[in-house]
């Protein structure tokens, strides 16, 4: 452990305490009436913002001590075992790791097991991810992210787990984050974007990884408190996607004037129905075949809509784990053009989720066609590929772009998945605002009444990113952009590989799976059409070298 490392972090300690000590007075003064005011002359307001900034300082505060407890700790450690004897036998080593473990307990006031973690947690950060720990001391990440750091980089080798941390603390290093610095995302939102990053760059394939996980799928119950229980499942995404979307959309179609159970609450009953309700047939049950996936009150009133019924009663293609069917709530689903075409194994998106093995991608586009959205993305850089002011409505293909651009509400930390929030216009339609998806955003109903019934604005939205927002106090919340990357290309096939093919003979009368050169043919890229919108890259396919984007 470096001592030096240390001293920083005091050093940035001290200066938090000071830069605290300033806004707590200004906050006393403010409300005292004996501040100087600050520009605008509010005292209110002036109050208000002094205690906003004593917050965020505090919070930087609290990340530079997590830093100096971790160094305390490391040193603690590597100062123990530097104590004992270079011929210590192994029981001597595990009695002084238990030592250590023990003290590091009673100085912090922790059980044994959560100090064990906090050591190996603080190792990690000393020794393997140096820019976390001074990101974590200057008060731009907090001790969550710092430990989802810690999470999402376990099995990777050094290299990965350096270009982890890069990747979303190093500015300047290629392919940083866009839009989506960890320090500005909440940690449950950072955690998913770090193991979308992880998924996607981990040394053993997704595909692999899924179909040894899925064996291990199963249905667990446990008994709580107060006549309850939990029950869950572990099981394949997309089934598990699907079940969520299906039941909320039963759950809101349920929802009306005289209805008194909340989304949740009717969420829960509509899975509970669909499990528990008699099958098809059986005790005076509906002819209807679908009747048994259906709440008893939407059977009844004959209402449920068309997307909260299984595709084909349940006789849609099979999926991979148990011969499951394809859910028919619609979803949308991101899929690397290459992947889609079988020719490389990098990770699909499933809205709602997060990296998907593309064998279940290609599935979900061809087993629930009128559910899943498929959404190539541009080989160049990974972006999707728009789905004026001439209408007030918005379109399906509009609102589906949408969804994918925003992927949540769009209002700051919040993590309300797509299929549950509003469209709404951010310059008001009543006030010239246009019905595109620059002037749209998706904020969840709780957001969405806020922005009408405050002083909290949506601003910036463009084609690709969704809108920050202005706080009451001024304060500007950036938008938290999708993280899309480059999609891996394929490799051609060596030119060694490639036959002449025979004078006098047509290529189509020849035997399949072998490329074929005319005689006297040049090696070259194919020819593309000049119009292409957007324009592909100048070389998409070269035979001599590796693709660059244009």
């Amino acid at each position: 452990m470096d001592a030096k490392t240390a001293v920083q972090t005091v050093e940035g300690i001290e200066s938090s305490v000071a830069a605290l000590a300033v806004f707590v007075r200004e906050a006393a003064g403010a409300e005292a009436g004996s501040g100087a005011a600050r520009p605008g002359g509010d005292p209110l307001r002036d109050e208000a913002d002094a205690w906003l900034d004593v917050l965020a300082e505090a919070a930087r505060l609290e990340a530079g001590v997590a830093a100096l407890k971790a160094q305390a700790a490391a040193g603690f450690a590597t100062a123990a075992a530097a104590l004992t004897a270079p011929d210590a036998s192994a029981s001597e080593r595990d009695a002084l790791e238990m030592s250590v473990t023990a003290e590091v307990a009673g100085a912090l006031t922790l059980s044994e097991g959560s100090a064990a973690r906090f050591l190996e947690e603080s190792a990690r950060l000393s020794r393997d991810l140096p820019l976390t720990l001074a990101a974590l001391g200057s008060g731009t990440v907090s001790w969550q992210h710092a430990r989802i750091m810690c999470d999402e980089t376990d099995g990777l080798s050094a290299e990965a787990a350096a270009a982890f941390e890069a990747h979303f603390l190093d500015p300047d290093a290629p392919g940083y984050a866009r839009g989506c610095p960890a320090g500005e995302l909440t940690p449950a939102r950072f955690r998913t974007k770090a193991r979308y990053w992880r998924e996607r760059h981990h040394p053993v394939s997704i595909e692999t990884r899924h179909a040894k996980s899925a064996k291990d799928r199963r249905l667990e119950y446990v008994p709580d408190r107060d006549g309850m229980a939990w029950f869950s499942a572990y099981l394949p995404t997309d089934q598990a996607v699907g079940i969520w979307n299906r039941t909320t959309a039963a759950a809101r179609s349920m929802q009306g004037p005289t209805e008194t159970r909340t989304l949740t609450q009717l969420r829960v009953d509509a899975f509970a129905t669909w499990l528990l309700g008699p099958a098809p047939g059986v005790g005076g049950a509906s002819d209807d075949p679908d009747a048994a996936f259906l709440p008893a009150d939407l059977v009844s009133a004959g209402s449920a809509p068309a997307d909260v019924l299984p595709a084909d009663s349940g006789r849609a293609g099979d999926a991979l784990a148990g011969g499951v069917p394809s859910p028919s709530a619609q979803v949308l689903v991101t899929v690397p053009v290459f992947s889609l075409l079988g020719l490389s194994d990098e990770p699909a998106n499933l809205d709602g989720y997060g990296p998907i093995p593309p064998s279940m991608a290609r599935r979900l586009v061809a087993n629930g066609a009128t559910s899943f959205l498929r959404v190539l993305t541009d080989p160049r850089d990974g972006a999707p590929l728009e789905i004026g002011r001439t209408s007030y409505r918005l379109t399906k293909p509009m609102r589906q772009w949408l969804r994918l651009r925003d992927a949540k509400c769009t209002f700051p930390n919040c993590n309300n998945h797509s299929l549950d929030n509003d469209a709404d216009h951010i310059l008001a339609w009543a006030d010239g605002g246009g019905t595109g998806v620059t002037n749209l955003g998706q904020p969840c109903p709780k957001h969405h009444r806020l922005k009408h019934t405050t002083a909290w604005r949506p601003v910036g939205a463009t084609r690709e990113g969704p809108p920050g927002w202005i706080s009451p106090s001024g304060r500007h919340y950036p938008a938290e952009h999708q993280d899309w990357e480059p999609p891996e290309w394929p490799q051609p096939p060596p030119i060694q590989d490639l036959q002449e093919l025979p004078a006098g003979q047509d290529w189509r009368e020849l035997p399949p799976g072998q490329d074929w050169l005319e005689p006297d043919e040049e090696l070259g890229p194919p020819d593309m059409p000049d119009d292409l919108d957007p324009p592909l890259p100048l070389d998409p396919w070269p035979y001599w070298s590796s693709p660059t984007a244009a």
